[in-house]
Protein backbone atom coordinates (compact mmCIF):
# COMPACT_ATOMS: atom_id res chain seq x y z
CA UNK A 1 0.00 0.00 0.00
CA UNK A 2 2.74 2.57 0.63
CA UNK A 3 4.09 2.11 -2.64
CA UNK A 4 0.90 2.41 -4.33
CA UNK A 5 0.58 5.96 -2.52
CA UNK A 6 4.56 7.22 -2.95
CA UNK A 7 4.12 6.49 -6.88
CA UNK A 8 0.62 8.36 -6.72
CA UNK A 9 2.21 10.80 -4.82
CA UNK A 10 5.12 10.79 -7.62
CA UNK A 11 2.63 11.28 -10.13
CA UNK A 12 0.53 14.41 -8.97
CA UNK A 13 3.94 15.95 -8.32
CA UNK A 14 4.92 15.38 -11.97
CA UNK A 15 1.84 16.86 -12.95
CA UNK A 16 1.46 19.88 -10.85
CA UNK A 17 5.52 20.30 -12.08
CA UNK A 18 4.72 19.85 -15.82
CA UNK A 19 1.51 22.27 -15.11
CA UNK A 20 3.71 25.13 -13.41
CA UNK A 21 6.14 24.68 -16.35
CA UNK A 22 4.48 24.58 -19.17
CA UNK A 23 2.78 27.74 -17.81
CA UNK A 24 6.04 29.83 -16.88
CA UNK A 25 7.15 28.56 -20.21
CA UNK A 26 4.68 31.03 -22.06
CA UNK A 27 5.54 33.76 -19.67
CA UNK A 28 9.07 33.43 -20.72
CA UNK A 29 8.48 33.47 -24.41
CA UNK A 30 5.89 36.29 -24.42
CA UNK A 31 7.83 38.51 -22.33
CA UNK A 32 8.10 42.78 -22.88
CA UNK A 33 5.10 41.50 -26.00
CA UNK A 34 2.26 42.87 -23.72
CA UNK A 35 1.55 46.35 -22.86
CA UNK A 36 -0.65 47.96 -20.30
CA UNK A 37 1.07 51.30 -21.27
CA UNK A 38 -0.75 53.02 -24.60
CA UNK A 39 2.16 55.77 -24.91
CA UNK A 40 4.68 52.31 -24.73
CA UNK A 41 2.64 50.07 -27.42
CA UNK A 42 3.53 50.58 -31.09
CA UNK A 43 0.86 50.94 -33.99
CA UNK A 44 -0.88 48.69 -36.15
CA UNK A 45 -2.88 48.23 -38.72
CA UNK A 46 -5.77 45.82 -37.04
CA UNK A 47 -6.27 44.61 -33.38
CA UNK A 48 -7.96 41.55 -32.92
CA UNK A 49 -10.24 41.86 -29.98
CA UNK A 50 -10.77 38.22 -28.48
CA UNK A 51 -14.32 37.22 -28.34
CA UNK A 52 -15.77 36.80 -24.56
CA UNK A 53 -19.58 36.65 -23.38
CA UNK A 54 -21.25 40.17 -22.25
CA UNK A 55 -22.97 38.74 -19.38
CA UNK A 56 -22.12 36.23 -16.49
CA UNK A 57 -24.15 33.60 -15.25
CA UNK A 58 -26.05 35.70 -12.64
CA UNK A 59 -26.93 38.24 -15.25
CA UNK A 60 -24.57 40.62 -14.26
CA UNK A 61 -22.08 42.37 -16.99
CA UNK A 62 -18.84 40.38 -17.27
CA UNK A 63 -16.17 42.67 -17.19
CA UNK A 64 -13.66 41.04 -18.96
CA UNK A 65 -15.87 42.19 -22.01
CA UNK A 66 -16.13 45.65 -20.67
CA UNK A 67 -12.68 46.26 -20.39
CA UNK A 68 -11.75 44.37 -23.48
CA UNK A 69 -14.18 47.06 -24.94
CA UNK A 70 -12.85 50.07 -23.26
CA UNK A 71 -9.24 48.97 -24.26
CA UNK A 72 -10.44 48.85 -27.88
CA UNK A 73 -12.08 52.19 -27.64
CA UNK A 74 -8.83 53.71 -26.20
CA UNK A 75 -6.41 52.20 -29.27
CA UNK A 76 -8.79 53.31 -31.99
CA UNK A 77 -9.24 56.92 -30.50
CA UNK A 78 -5.51 57.24 -29.57
CA UNK A 79 -5.02 56.68 -33.59
CA UNK A 80 -3.04 53.22 -32.45
CA UNK A 81 -5.09 51.36 -34.81
CA UNK A 82 -7.17 51.55 -38.27
CA UNK A 83 -9.31 48.49 -37.73
CA UNK A 84 -10.86 46.34 -35.09
CA UNK A 85 -11.17 42.85 -36.32
CA UNK A 86 -13.76 41.05 -33.48
CA UNK A 87 -13.07 37.27 -32.89
CA UNK A 88 -15.62 34.91 -31.30
CA UNK A 89 -18.57 32.91 -30.50
CA UNK A 90 -21.37 32.84 -33.00
CA UNK A 91 -22.44 29.25 -32.35
CA UNK A 92 -26.43 29.59 -31.84
CA UNK A 93 -28.88 32.17 -33.35
CA UNK A 94 -29.11 33.25 -29.57
CA UNK A 95 -25.50 33.92 -29.10
CA UNK A 96 -23.26 35.97 -30.85
CA UNK A 97 -20.67 37.34 -29.22
CA UNK A 98 -18.97 39.34 -32.98
CA UNK A 99 -22.62 41.01 -33.15
CA UNK A 100 -22.43 42.26 -29.50
CA UNK A 101 -18.92 43.58 -29.60
CA UNK A 102 -19.52 45.27 -32.57
CA UNK A 103 -22.85 47.08 -31.72
CA UNK A 104 -20.89 48.32 -28.42
CA UNK A 105 -18.27 49.80 -30.30
CA UNK A 106 -20.61 52.17 -32.85
CA UNK A 107 -22.02 52.83 -29.06
CA UNK A 108 -18.80 54.11 -28.20
CA UNK A 109 -18.32 55.85 -31.39
CA UNK A 110 -16.14 53.34 -33.32
CA UNK A 111 -17.05 53.89 -37.18
CA UNK A 112 -18.93 50.75 -38.39
CA UNK A 113 -16.54 50.67 -41.10
CA UNK A 114 -13.79 49.64 -39.46
CA UNK A 115 -15.02 46.89 -37.61
CA UNK A 116 -14.84 43.50 -39.11
CA UNK A 117 -16.28 40.49 -37.45
CA UNK A 118 -14.63 37.17 -37.35
CA UNK A 119 -17.89 34.27 -36.54
CA UNK A 120 -15.74 31.44 -36.29
CA UNK A 121 -13.26 32.60 -33.47
CA UNK A 122 -14.84 29.43 -30.98
CA UNK A 123 -11.50 29.24 -29.62
CA UNK A 124 -8.20 31.28 -29.32
CA UNK A 125 -6.50 29.06 -31.49
CA UNK A 126 -9.36 29.43 -34.19
CA UNK A 127 -8.93 33.41 -33.54
CA UNK A 128 -5.42 33.31 -33.92
CA UNK A 129 -5.13 31.07 -37.39
CA UNK A 130 -8.04 32.87 -39.17
CA UNK A 131 -6.74 35.97 -38.46
CA UNK A 132 -4.03 34.69 -40.61
CA UNK A 133 -5.55 32.14 -43.28
CA UNK A 134 -8.49 34.09 -43.36
CA UNK A 135 -8.46 37.84 -42.74
CA UNK A 136 -4.57 37.96 -44.30
CA UNK A 137 -3.18 39.97 -41.18
CA UNK A 138 -0.16 38.76 -39.91
CA UNK A 139 0.92 41.79 -37.56
CA UNK A 140 -1.42 42.97 -34.90
CA UNK A 141 -1.99 43.83 -31.56
CA UNK A 142 -4.23 41.39 -29.39
CA UNK A 143 -6.61 43.10 -26.65
CA UNK A 144 -7.58 40.78 -23.82
CA UNK A 145 -6.27 41.04 -20.23
CA UNK A 146 -2.41 39.90 -20.07
CA UNK A 147 -2.80 36.33 -18.94
CA UNK A 148 -4.91 36.37 -22.02
CA UNK A 149 -2.91 37.61 -24.38
CA UNK A 150 0.05 35.33 -23.48
CA UNK A 151 -1.34 32.67 -24.22
CA UNK A 152 -2.88 34.33 -27.72
CA UNK A 153 1.04 35.47 -28.62
CA UNK A 154 2.38 32.38 -27.92
CA UNK A 155 0.09 30.70 -30.04
CA UNK A 156 0.86 33.61 -33.07
CA UNK A 157 4.27 32.55 -32.69
CA UNK A 158 3.68 28.91 -32.80
CA UNK A 159 1.77 29.68 -36.37
CA UNK A 160 4.17 32.78 -38.09
CA UNK A 161 2.60 35.46 -37.12
CA UNK A 162 3.94 38.56 -35.28
CA UNK A 163 1.68 39.90 -32.85
CA UNK A 164 1.74 42.00 -29.43
CA UNK A 165 -0.97 42.34 -27.20
CA UNK A 166 -2.62 45.53 -24.99
CA UNK A 167 -3.42 44.39 -21.96
CA UNK A 168 -7.11 44.75 -20.75
CA UNK A 169 -7.97 46.21 -17.07
CA UNK A 170 -7.71 42.39 -14.77
CA UNK A 171 -10.42 41.53 -12.24
CA UNK A 172 -9.48 40.41 -9.45
CA UNK A 173 -12.05 38.58 -6.56
CA UNK A 174 -13.56 35.27 -6.82
CA UNK A 175 -14.33 35.00 -10.85
CA UNK A 176 -11.30 36.74 -11.53
CA UNK A 177 -9.34 34.09 -9.54
CA UNK A 178 -11.49 31.12 -11.28
CA UNK A 179 -10.72 32.22 -14.52
CA UNK A 180 -7.36 32.43 -13.78
CA UNK A 181 -7.00 29.12 -12.38
CA UNK A 182 -8.59 27.64 -15.63
CA UNK A 183 -5.85 29.76 -17.62
CA UNK A 184 -3.29 26.90 -16.27
CA UNK A 185 -5.57 23.67 -17.59
CA UNK A 186 -6.00 26.59 -21.28
CA UNK A 187 -2.33 26.40 -21.42
CA UNK A 188 -1.49 23.05 -21.20
CA UNK A 189 -4.68 22.24 -24.19
CA UNK A 190 -2.82 24.80 -26.05
CA UNK A 191 0.47 22.89 -26.14
CA UNK A 192 -1.06 19.64 -26.85
CA UNK A 193 -2.89 21.32 -30.07
CA UNK A 194 0.68 22.65 -30.87
CA UNK A 195 2.15 19.10 -30.50
CA UNK A 196 -0.97 17.73 -32.95
CA UNK A 197 -1.24 20.11 -35.15
CA UNK A 198 -4.73 20.97 -34.28
CA UNK A 199 -6.65 23.29 -37.00
CA UNK A 200 -9.61 25.77 -36.76
CA UNK A 201 -12.76 23.98 -37.02
CA UNK A 202 -13.80 26.35 -39.90
CA UNK A 203 -11.37 28.35 -42.67
CA UNK A 204 -14.05 29.76 -45.57
CA UNK A 205 -13.20 32.33 -48.05
CA UNK A 206 -10.46 35.24 -47.72
CA UNK A 207 -11.89 38.58 -46.56
CA UNK A 208 -9.74 41.46 -47.08
CA UNK A 209 -9.42 44.12 -43.88
CA UNK A 210 -9.61 47.67 -45.41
Amino acid sequence: MTKWISQLLLLIFLAISSILYLNQRVVWKTQNQTFDSISELPSKKVALVLGTSKYISNGQTNLFYKYRIDAAVRLYKEGKIKFILISGDNGTHQYNEPKTFKADLISRGIPEEVIFLDYAGFRTLDSIVRCKLVFGEEDIIVISQKFHNERAIYLAQANGIKAIGFNAQDINGRYGIRTHLREYAARVKMFIDIWIGKEPKFLGEKIIIE
